[in-house]
């Protein structure tokens, strides 16, 4: 429907101009996000910087943007309300060493599990995200301090500036793609909007009403050193522990799942344990320099993937240029129409949403359309992290609930006279209760071999209902043989050796993730 991802080749040009519209397009985010934290903006806008600038230097993905998001800001609230800011510098410490260990111990590799569903969901889910966010920028405060919808020439106004932009990006690049056309369609706009001097709001209005402060502004100077000041104690440990375990998952599941889209996207592999100790790095770095930590941002990501950023050098181009903004050119960007990155970000959405999964939802099985729907809900109605768990776990029951009916035996008399069940499908607790009914124990002969050849044993389900079976044969006074076990269901079913004779002989190997892959 909408072809907004090009396919334009890396270079520095493209990479440098799709950093400034990434810059400019952080700042309303950034802000945003520091207000839902109940932190000060300067405090989104460095997480920006400092995130943005390491993980585009030591991450595993190039082209890919990180910054402040919400994901984290609404599990950073309760913490900054109860116990001050000073204790979320020191819990965003403690989740860059989290994210760390997990690189380390190469758990970035279980990315690669999540089902296609879940992913589709995810990308779904999070462009709705994404396009109701932009939809708070349709309202303005009242004088009693109230948010309320734009009306007439106004809202008019608005809108059309909105459209405009959408038209310039959708159009643009038809004609030429010398320049990013986002930002192309936020210069024409800033500059149609002062010079003829629209009533529209700007960075700096939407910076006015959100912190209730007439003297707002981005302007800052450069981030300080600033150990946390907290007391280090267990108590204190006790308190971040768990936010920074919530916040170091939530940001990893998030930057993951953005790598692996972005991935498809450009056709290219990231490294995913490298981007854990990228993440970890910089939030560490914001824990002792006075920021709120951060991770991908699909929507900054987006961005920057259309306007032909590809390498390293447009997510540093995008943090260096924040940094100047807030350090030199602050009255010039808090003069941007919100207008013009309202419609950038609708552009986003369009680009990002897998409208395919329409058509898809009548050709794959029902239960991967359920989940496709679930996982956009619930990232809607809660976040990230609990959708993309709740899909795995959903995807996995189905996936149990539909290879419990596979398990079958074809059976027969060999050379010796011992009667072989030829076990097909795997042995696991969602199967354990057919696989009991498969067997003759009474009428078997007095030696009995299962043949593993076509199964395995997958789980603990599985060793208690072998254990069960061959209690059976005992007591019936038979022999129960187990024949080519793998090697990691022999080590299961170790408990078992007293009771049953194992065959080792033409051992197959399994492998479940590698470590290649990331």
């Amino acid at each position: 429907m909408f072809n907004l991802i090009g396919k334009a080749p890396s270079s520095a040009k493209n990479d440098i101009l799709s950093g400034l519209t990434v810059a400019l397009a952080l700042v309303p985010e950034a802000v945003a996000f520091a207000f839902v934290a109940h932190v000060d903006p300067l405090v989104g806008l460095y997480a920006a910087f400092i995130v943005g600038l390491i993980t585009s230097i030591f991450g595993g993905r190039p082209g890919m943007i990180s910054g402040a998001t919400g994901a984290l800001a609404v599990v950073m609230v309760s913490l900054v309300i109860e116990h001050g800011v000073e204790y979320l510098f020191a819990t965003v410490l403690l989740m860059g060493v989290l994210q760390i260990l997990a690189g380390v111990f190469k758990l970035g590799k279980f990315i690669r599990m999540v089902p296609h569903p879940v992913m589709l969901g995810f990308v779904n889910g999070l462009a709705i995200v994404i396009f109701l966010a932009q939809l708070g920028q349709f309202k303005i405060m009242d004088e009693s301090g109230t948010l309320q919808w734009m009306q007439g020439q106004q809202l008019y106004i608005m809108a059309g500036l909105v459209a405009l932009t959408m038209a310039i990006i959708h159009f643009l690049p038809k004609l030429t793609t010398a320049v990013p056309s986002s930002l192309a369609a936020i210069l024409v706009v800033t500059g149609l909007v002062i010079g003829l001097d629209l009533d529209t709001r700007n960075v700096l209005d939407y910076l006015k009403d959100m912190s209730g402060n007439v003297n707002a502004t981005i302007a800052g100077g450069f981030p300080e050193f600033h150990i946390p000041q907290v007391p280090w104690t267990w108590e204190t440990f006790t308190i971040i522990f768990p936010y920074a375990l919530i916040l170091a998952a939530i940001g990893l599941i998030e930057s993951l799942l953005t790598l692996t889209l972005i991935d498809e996207i450009t056709e290219t592999r990231g490294h995913s344990n490298k981007e854990c100790i990228g993440q970890g790095a910089a939030n560490m770095t914001c824990g002792v320099f006075g920021a709120m930590g951060g991770c991908a941002m699909i929507g900054q990501s987006m961005i920057n993937i259309n306007s032909g950023g590809r390498s390293r050098l447009s997510g540093i181009t995008a943090a260096v240029l924040l940094l100047a903004f807030i350090l030199f050119a602050a009255s010039l960007i808090e003069m941007i129409p919100l207008a013009a990155l309202v419609g950038v970000m609708f552009m986003v959405v369009l680009g990002t949403f897998e409208w395919s999964s329409f058509r898809l939802m009548k050709r794959i099985p029902k239960s991967d359309a359920f989940v496709i729907v679930l996982v956009s809900g619930v990232t809607v109605v809660t976040d990230l992290a609990i959708a993309v768990c709740v899909g795995v776990i959903v995807s996995a029951l189905v996936f149990a609930w539909e290879h419990a009916k596979h398990i079958y035996t074809s059976n027969y008399i060999d050379e010796q006279g011992s009667k072989v069940y030829e076990l097909h499908g795997p042995l696991f607790f969602g199967s354990v209760k057919n696989f009991a009914e498969l067997f003759d124990v009474a009428n078997d002969p007095a030696d009995v071999i299962i043949e593993f050849k076509h199964s395995r044993v997958a789980d603990h389900s599985a060793i208690e209902a072998i254990d069960v079976l061959a209690e059976k044969y005992t007591k019936a006074g038979k022999k129960l043989h187990l024949r080519h076990l793998s090697q990691d269901c022999q080590q299961l079913l170790a408990k078992a050796a007293d009771l049953v004779e194992v065959n080792v002989i033409e051992d197959p190997k399994y492998k479940v993730a590698s470590d290649k892959l990331a």
